[in-house]
């Protein structure tokens, strides 16, 4: 027989996930059945903990396949907790376990369904963003809310502040969706009942880290915080030469003006200033090997 511990099944990558680990592994009551890591990207830290605590590891191709649900019922968990996995369940699997499966999604559901969330918050000028637990059913984001916090979004804000507050937030609401579960107590809120459409983001890939300057400034800084390290960097090119710009500032009081988007209008020692669709915003951070002149003129490409 079964002891009177939570069992789960671990379903995991990156550092919310490295985090959330060292809650449960903590907590006496709660044991860790198996990790089952990123096929692709196998997680070293996971792994390496998975060995550190004597646990199961799993990497494998297709969590829905014959093989692996067999295996699953052979390991009999009470619960599958997905944060920041990479595989879609499908029915069998989301209803394998007798309390069924979560996930942790940071966005604040049912809107910002989909992925690099974080980074689509910033580039729409959101005010806070939200970490969520949810029941996963067979949408995409879509399953009962158990749990969901926000958080502020000030314009000291860039990617790299709001993954730190993300990684703690989401070990930190996963734990407590956990325990209301082990507790018989968790609640659910259908999404629909909050807004019966949201909306979903899409993945972001090669290319859409390039500026467009024909832009406004508020736009271009809050893109350019969206994609800041430990992101790729905004893009973009001058005499051939590529700029990578992690960080701009606004300019108070920066009248609207018709002029060149994307030319170099004065230089300073902490940075120079760049043309705008609107206005001018200043660089005080980037990379390249190539000249900043006066007069010249960044491109939307290569």
């Amino acid at each position: 027989m079964k002891d009177r511990k939570l069992h789960i099944g671990y379903f995991a990558d990156g550092k919310w996930a490295h985090e959330t680990f060292k809650k449960i592994i903590s907590d006496n009551s709660i044991k860790i059945d198996f990790i089952c890591v990123r096929y692709e990207t196998r997680d070293s830290v996971l792994c390496n903990l998975s060995e550190d605590y004597d646990i199961p590891l799993f990497c494998v191709p297709n969590i829905n396949s014959d093989e692996f649900i067999d295996t699953m019922r052979d390991v009999n968990s009470d619960l599958f907790v997905s944060m920041s996995f990479n595989q879609i369940f499908k029915t069998t699997m989301i209803n394998l376990p007798p309390l069924k499966t979560i996930n942790c999604h940071a966005g604040k559901l049912p809107f910002c369904r989909g992925r690099n969330i974080l980074n689509w918050a910033l580039i729409n000028d959101e005010k806070e963003f939200g970490i969520t637990v949810h029941y996963v059913d067979e949408g995409i984001d879509t399953g009962d809310i158990i749990l969901q916090d926000t958080y502020p979004i000030t314009d000291d804000d860039d990617y790299g502040t709001l993954l730190d507050k993300a990684y703690s937030g989401c070990a930190d609401i996963l734990y407590r969706a956990i325990k209301l579960i082990q507790a018989g107590k968790a609640t659910r809120t259908p999404q629909a009942t909050i807004d019966p459409v949201g909306f979903y983001c899409g993945m972001r890939t090669v290319g859409d880290e390039i500026i467009n300057w024909n832009q406004s400034s508020r736009r271009i800084f809050n893109f350019v915080r969206a994609v800041t390290r430990p992101a790729v960097g905004a893009t973009t090119y001058l005499n051939g030469s590529e700029v990578k710009i992690y960080r701009v500032k606004m300019i108070p009081g920066a009248h609207e003006y018709i002029n060149t988007p994307g030319q170099i209008l004065k230089k300073d020692p902490d940075g120079f200033y760049v043309k705008t669709l609107d206005t001018m915003i200043k660089v005080i951070e980037y990379e390249t090997d190539g000249k900043i002149r006066v007069g010249s003129r960044f491109l939307n490409h290569e």
